[in-house]
């Protein structure tokens, strides 16, 4: 049998719309076969010619869980069509399920093939077709990340969500102890550390020295064949390129950033201020933010050209 890989599975979802696991399990009886995959699902009733799951979902929510011990947390983003079946209760329900059921998750197509916590009769994939039927509208599971912090490892996870579910963000910071993690002023730091995050949508690093050498050395060549140095003499020329390239690269960086809640220092100055409080080294570990629908082109639609094709079609 041939192997059924995530490209093939992803390019026969791209083809019929039709579900990870249906696209996988066609793939299967018809030995990796992506036209005989096709014909399979359309005669199983799972791809036809304007399908819900054929209409493009960019709208939707962005939500996490963190578990109780704040050991283990998970930033999920969940596709719909509208703002109307986002801002639904079934549809926000879904999203907080799924959220935690990816903690134990290590790929969409894992979650997918759970039991799905309310409903254990079905798969996660099955109930996301019932409510697909009942609402309306496609949904899909976009994308997840889990943190969990290693065993023995002190430290706290924590999120952020913010605008309604369009932006969310999940950190992790470390402590020497247990005590330290449970610090208030520490948890406290966890959650204005992710807060930062989402309202710097710049920042890509924790700290200058995580930014990859070869970046650095592309925007230094950039900014040395600017315009505006071209008559200067080379030294001059440099000291202000390595200016530049420092203020570009702290523009990146969460630590660099001036705290939002106190624009007099920065994330580095609050860290410091937490460590001398909390009597240990802490540390920010690492950052990810989701941003509802980046990346997914949407759908525009002209109305008169709508009603030109409906016509021309009878």
């Amino acid at each position: 049998m041939a192997e059924i890989s995530a490209k093939l599975v992803q390019e026969l979802r791209q083809k019929t719309g039709a579900g990870m696991m249906d696209c996988k399990k066609a793939l299967k009886e018809n030995d990796g076969d992506i036209e005989k995959g096709i014909e399979w699902l359309r005669q199983k009733g799972i791809a036809s010619a304007g399908k819900k799951s054929d209409r493009i979902a960019a709208e939707g929510l962005v939500d996490t869980y963190i578990q109780p011990s704040g050991r283990v947390g998970v930033l999920i983003e969940v596709n719909c069509q509208t703002d109307f079946v986002a801002r639904n209760e079934a549809f926000k329900a879904l999203v907080k399920n799924l959220a935690q059921q990816a903690a134990t998750a290590d790929s969409v197509e894992s979650l997918l093939a759970q039991p799905y916590i309310e409903e254990t009769s079905v798969t996660v994939d099955q109930f996301i077709k019932q409510t697909i039927a009942q609402l309306g509208e496609n949904i899909q599971v976009r994308r997840f990340i889990n943190f969990a912090l290693p065993e023995g490892k002190q430290g706290i996870v924590d999120s952020y969500i913010h605008t309604g579910g369009r932006v969310g963000v999940l950190v992790e910071l470390n402590a020497q102890t247990e005590s330290a993690a449970q610090n208030e002023e520490f948890q406290t730091l966890a959650k204005n550390a992710a807060m930062q995050v989402a309202a710097c949508p710049n920042v890509e690093y924790v700290s200058v020295d995580e930014i990859p050498a070869e970046f650095a050395q592309k925007e230094t060549e950039i900014e040395m064949g600017r315009d505006d140095l071209g008559n200067k003499p080379q030294n001059i020329k440099e000291k202000i390129v390595q200016g530049r390239i420092e203020k570009r690269l702290k523009e990146l960086t969460l630590l660099d950033q001036p705290f939002i809640r106190d624009q007099s220092i920065s994330v580095e100055d609050l860290v410091k201020q937490v460590k001398a409080k909390v009597g240990e080294e802490i540390k920010v570990n690492r950052f990810v933010r989701y941003i509802l629908g980046e990346g997914i082109e949407k759908q525009e639609s002209n109305f008169a050209e709508e009603v030109a094709a409906q016509m021309g079609s009878k």
